[in-house]
């Protein structure tokens, strides 16, 4: 009768066998990625402020350039558009 019991006691549904499956996969994404943010060289607060300085730079440099860019090729179409009015009317 004490087998009987095991085995009834023993016996999961695949719901159950899928609810834990699940459980555990998340556990072990977690552990890993624990693991994962351990491993990872963070950078000093002086590299994180010469990168960020770089990149307001550069943000700035290329800003201009297609502001220049762009102005001078407004003026160029302007000019051909005065041109085109003063010769055909």
């Amino acid at each position: 009768m004490e087998a009987m019991e095991l085995k009834v006691k023993q016996t999961r549904t695949i719901s159950d066998v899928k609810r834990q499956t699940g459980r555990l996969r998340i556990l072990g994404f977690i552990q890993n990625f624990k693991d994962e943010l351990k491993r990872v060289s963070w950078t000093t607060k002086a590299e994180l402020l010469f990168c960020t300085k770089i990149v307001v730079g550069a943000t700035f440099v290329f800003g201009m350039a297609i502001y220049l860019s762009d102005l001078a090729i407004k003026t160029t179409l302007d000019s051909i558009s005065f041109l085109m009015h003063a010769i055909f009317g």
